[in-house]
This record gives C-alpha cells, sequence and structure tokens, in this order.
C-alpha cells in the first residue's frame, strides 16, 4: 500500500510530529511505501520522492511583507495545492493520511486530493488523525486564554465567539483569521471529503461528532506507546510532574496542593512560563527538562505520578509512559485522561482544578504505600496498544476508508 503521511512540520516538533514518524517507520519496515509532505525547513528528516515542499511560515519571524500576506495564506494555499499535487502525481498513494495542517498547508490540499483522484480515477482514501480540536475549535483546544476557562461555543458552528473571545493569542486580529478560516471552510465542506477521521479518545469524538458532518466518519483509537523492559526498581520516597510548567496543565493546582503538603517531597521535571512559581516551594525540587534514560529513571523511581491537567487532554502520552514504567498516575478527570487510568487499579482520579481535592488524594496514596504498589504492579497489563496492534487496526481503516467516492467535489 502507498501511504502519503501529511504534517505542516516535517521535523520533530511536538506529538503529532512523533506519532507520524514512529507510525511511518513502522509501516514502511512492514512492506507498505511511505512518502511525507509538508514544509519545507532546514530540520526536515523526511521527504518525498520529487522534493515538493511549501515554503515554511514562520508566524513568529520572517519579512514585513510575507506577514503581511499571512492572513489570506493561512486560509486558503494555492503552493500547497501545486505542490501536493506534484507528489500525487510522482507516487499514486492509496492513502493520504493527514496530521496538523491546518493555517501552514490548509484544507485546500484536500480539495486537491479530491480534483486529483477524480482526474486519475483513482481511489486515494482520506484518513485524517485529530490530535485536538481544531476542525470544530479555531484555537485547536476548547480553551479560552485569557480567562483559562474551558469553552464550547464554537463547537456548533458559531465561529464568532473566537473574536469575542480573543481566543487565538489574545489577539481580536488573530482571532478573526481563525474565525475566517473556520467560516470559509464550513461555507465550503471540505471536511465532508475526509473518508475516517481518527480520534484518539472517545472523549475527543464526542466533541467533533457535535458537528454533523464529522460525527458520520470519526471514530475513537487511542495513540500506541511501546512497552519497556521491564526491571526491578526502588521506589523513592517523591512525588513526579513531569511536563510543561503552564497554567493549561493544572501547574498552579498542583503546587498550591505541593505548599499544603510540606512532609512530601516533590521532583518536577519540565520548564514554561510559570517556572518561577515553583521557587518558592520549599518541598519541591525543580530539575527542568528532562529525557531519556534520565527520565526514565525519574519515573520508575517515583510512588506515583500527577497529571493534573485543566484543559481537554485527549491522549496524554505522560499518563499512558507513567503507567509503562510501572508508576501509577494520580490524574484529573478531564478530557481523555480518565480513559487513560483504571481507577483503583493503575491509579485514581481527582476532580480537576480542585486544589483541595488533589490535596486530599495525595495525602492518601502517600500514606498507604500497599495501596501505591498494588497500582504498581498492574501497570504492567495497562492494556495499551502497541505500534504493531495499533498500525494493524490502522490498516483495517486504510481498507475500509469509509470511502464516500460518488461526493466528489464539483469546484475543486
Amino acid at each position: 500500500m502507498k501511504i502519503l503521511m501529511i504534517n505542516k512540520f516535517l521535523y520533530p516538533n511536538g506529538g503529532s510530529e512523533t506519532y507520524m514518524f514512529k507510525l511511518g517507520n513502522y509501516l514502511a519496515s512492514i512492506g507498505h511505501q511511505v512518502e511525507y509532505f509538508g514544509m519545507e525547513h532546514e530540520g526536515r528528516c523526511v521527504g518525498n520522492r520529487v522534493n515538493a515542499y511549501t515554503t515554511d511560515m514562520d508566524f513568529h519571524g520572517g519579512s514585513k511583507f510575507s506577514k503581511l500576506t499571512y492572513p489570506l495564506k493561512t486560509i486558503y494555499s494555492s503552493e500547497a495545492r501545486k505542490k501536493i499535487h506534484l507528489v500525487l502525481d510522482d507516487f499514486q498513494p492509496d492513502v493520504c493520511h493527514l496530521n496538523n495542517f491546518n493555517y501552514q498547508l490548509t484544507p485546500s490540499i484536500i480539495l486537491e486530493i479530491v480534483k486529483w483522484r477524480k482526474q486519475t480515477g483513482r481511489k486515494c482514501k482520506i484518513v485524517y488523525t485529530a490530535h485536538d480540536y481544531q476542525l470544530v475549535c479555531p484555537n485547536h483546544m476548547c480553551l479560552n486564554p485569557n480567562t483559562h476557562e474551558i469553552c464550547e461555543k464554537c463547537l456548533d458552528g458559531n465561529f464568532l465567539n473566537c473574536i469575542k473571545g480573543k481566543c487565538i493569542h489574545g489577539s481580536t486580529a488573530k482571532s478573526a483569521v481563525g474565525a475566517a478560516e473556520a467560516y470559509f471552510w464550513k461555507w465550503k465542506s471540505v471536511y465532508k471529503y475526509i473518508d475516517t477521521i481518527i480520534c484518539c479518545s472517545n472523549f475527543l469524538k464526542t466533541k467533533l461528532d457535535r458537528n454533523p458532518v464529522l460525527a458520520e466518519k470519526t471514530v475513537a483509537l487511542h495513540n500506541f506507546i511501546e512497552k519497556p523492559e521491564e526491571k526491578e526498581v526502588e521506589k523513592k520516597d517523591y512525588v513526579l510532574y513531569f511536563g510543561r510548567y503552564s497554567q493549561e496543565k493544572g501547574i498552579k493546582t498542583l503546587i498550591k496542593a505541593a505548599a499544603s503538603l510540606p512532609d512530601i517531597q516533590f521532583i518536577f521535571a519540565g520548564s514554561g512560563p510559570l517556572e518561577d512559581e515553583i521557587k518558592n516551594v520549599p518541598n519541591i525540587k525543580n530539575v527542568g527538562f528532562q529525557t531519556g534514560e534520565a527520565l526514565e529513571k525519574l519515573i520508575r523511581e517515583a510512588r506515583f505520578s500527577v497529571y493534573p491537567s485543566e484543559w481537554y487532554e485527549n491522549c496524554p502520552f505522560s499518563v499512558m509512559e507513567s503507567q509503562m514504567y510501572g508508576t501509577p498516575v494520580l490524574g484529573a478527570d478531564i478530557g481523555g485522561i480518565p480513559e487513560l487510568i483504571q481507577e483503583d487499579k493503575t491509579g485514581e482520579l481527582f476532580e480537576s482544578g480542585n486544589a483541595k481535592a488533589l490535596k486530599a488524594s495525595i495525602q492518601k496514596l502517600w500514606g498507604n504505600k500497599a495501596i501505591v504498589e498494588k497500582y504498581s504492579k498492574s501497570c504492567g497489563n495497562a492494556g495499551f496498544d502497541n505500534l504493531e496492534v495499533y498500525s494493524k487496526k490502522l490498516i483495517k481503516i486504510y481498507d475500509k476508508g469509509m470511502w464516500n467516492y460518488e461526493r466528489e467535489y464539483n469546484h475543486c
């Protein structure tokens, strides 16, 4: 099978890129042909045979002229259509697997895929992995960045709420562009040409299903994680948080809870805008951003980890990773987090944003080593798919594709 992986970034930049690279490498290793389409960048590490990529769009840099053209280019990209057509003609894919594409590549690439398959008669399926809420929320998080409150006002298609709430970087102008992008592609009905939308949590599926066009296409499939080598590790006396130090991650709530528990040692591993607030709490040791063996050691040796998020997380890798290393998780009951924790087996849940509830849960687990040890032993049976199992499920989706070839677009 020929699979064209599509993502705005073709270099390591975040979770969606890690997902795409690992998946693409595995699919290639079992005999499928895999190529990639996205933006050109000095760090690009994958590509396609004809070397066709769009110009890198740096929203934080670039010339004054380029910045003036960005509002239009983030909505529709004729360059992306031309470049992806070159790849389609050369590679002749059976499946185009979309990941993050809005604003840089734009949904215009979907129109070009539809146009190409209509011209060639090739039944190339369009599959999209939704890593966030972009198709129903212009700021992709369902979170107002100014009030730090959960927001679902745009889920029913009224994107003017994005402008009213200044939901994109707190800017009226940027929010207007985001709302215009959402309205334009709603008017063009472009998302009806996606054959299957893979949601990485059941929770995300319920939100996308609010849109009747998307509802008939969604399937829930948690992300994959490889099971690491089992090791005998002596647990140490600390509670671990590893991740970004930002408000939506619930870091303020965790700091408040930790400060009220001076006899419990906390280790924070990460970085972010709220890093300075950690300095004033003596029982929090900030070891900074960690990766590889250093992070693995921290996770394995912790009594338990805490994931206190306060936004609609979908399938946070950290929750899965902690359990794979034999460390139970105390997670916030929000978004897709509860789907990843077998309550009273591999961890526990607490009310998101409630510092008192978090404090009580930490006290309970800290004071009962037997329960934590029991949870730790159960983590090995957390039930997450590895890459091989996930890929088998994905291939079935590729094969089925919810093919809607008869609904070709007449104005591509």
